[in-house]
């Protein structure tokens, strides 16, 4: 037993190592000096989105791409609150601008998920040889299509971007730190041609490599609509690659409180017990450092402190070259509370996970 609690201490201190030779050795960067600008769709798709979608709203008018070879195409998908107005009426102030009002009798037709449904009947009136995709909670730079379709070139399917988590609280900050931890994964792995996933709320795709997948009405029955999408593109031999750029960088909210975290942490592992068997071992072997480094403190007190220190510190070094990558700094307080966040927020996600309840996502429940 002691071998094993070593080795899992050990194990979880090293990778980092890993991780940090790959960041720097193997990075790719994708951006590309092509001049010829394409025409593009950005497709969202909102319920419920009164409070957030201005901020989204605002930075797609600051968009710095030619107007005529853009298409806006924004869906209320049967909002309770003024979203609806909201978008209809940005949306008759320009002629590229195009709203769409998902009917009761459109729920479903082609998706039982929400937002798969949405995005399947948008997809089909959208105009663009690239479809542009980000959530109505979200802020985008200016630079964001120009930087994406330089960025995936002539050969690529899917591009993802990457996305800062926006909080003024320290449950937030610590929110932001995971996404940093999680998207510094995707992008060495997809670096190494082991894409895991796609990006919802930043990600751009071929039209015809979603077509080609049968679109968003032949994906799995997912509430990862853009992991499902991915996983398909990827069986279709296509290729995905990740950006990450301050001129790609997107903006997004924390969940502010438990209630909204443990849902959505609950909708994201319905995800990844979807991924290869391997890569939820690996996941598996990193959550496991905590009670395997725990057993060290009480065993070992001198090594068992030492081994978490030391991963805390190549973590942290992890963590502060990639988010440099996209031109960010990560206050150190964050970096030290950061192990103590993901040792709490792991147990009670797969605890909540394994909880016999249903999934709420947007006030739907599946």
């Amino acid at each position: 037993m002691i071998f094993l609690i070593v080795g899992l201490s050990v194990y979880a201190s090293f990778q980092f190592l890993v991780l940090i030779f790959l960041l720097h050795f193997f990075w790719k960067n994708h951006h590309t000096e092509d001049k010829n600008p394409k025409r593009v769709s950005v497709l969202v798709t909102s319920r419920n989105e009164e409070v957030h979608l201005p901020q989204l709203l605002k930075s797609l008018e600051e968009l710095d791409y030619p107007a005529e070879q853009i298409d806006f195409w924004m869906a209320d998908d049967q909002s309770k609150d003024s979203t609806a107005t909201i978008l209809k009426n940005w949306c008759d102030k320009v002629q590229n601008r195009n709203f769409v009002a998902i009917s009761e009798s459109e729920n479903g037709i082609y998706h039982g998920n929400g937002k798969s449904n949405a995005l399947a009947i948008l997809s089909k009136k959208a105009k663009g040889e690239i479809f542009f995709f980000t959530d109505a909670d979200c802020v985008v730079p200016k630079t964001w299509i120009l930087e994406g379709v330089s960025a995936i070139g002539d050969e690529m399917d899917m591009l993802l971007g990457v996305t800062q988590v926006r909080s003024k609280t320290l449950f937030g900050k610590l929110q932001e730190v995971d996404w940093w931890h999680t998207l510094g994964i995707v992008k060495v792995t997809s670096d190494m041609g082991l894409s895991l996933t796609g990006l919802g709320n930043n990600m751009l795709v071929r039209r015809e490599s979603i077509k080609a997948c049968g679109g968003f009405e032949g994906l799995s029955d997912s509430l990862t609509e853009d992991l499902a999408l991915s996983q398909k593109i990827l069986k279709n031999r296509g290729k995905i690659g990740q950006q990450v750029s301050a001129e790609i960088l997107a903006y997004t909210k924390a969940e502010e409180n438990w209630s909204d975290f443990l849902r959505q942490r609950k909708r994201w592992l319905s995800g990844v017990v979807t991924l290869p068997w391997y890569i939820q071992f690996l996941l598996g072997l990193e959550l496991l450092f905590y009670p395997a480094i725990i057993g060290l403190v009480l065993i070992s007190p001198f090594y068992g402190i030492s081994l978490w220190v030391l991963k805390i510190f190549l973590q942290s070094i992890y963590l502060i070259s990639f988010a440099s990558k996209a031109g960010r700094k990560i206050p150190p307080m964050y970096l030290f509370l950061f192990d103590f966040y993901q040792l709490f927020t792991g147990l009670i996600s797969i605890i909540y996970y394994f909880w016999p309840s249903k999934i709420v996502w947007k006030s739907r429940k599946y």
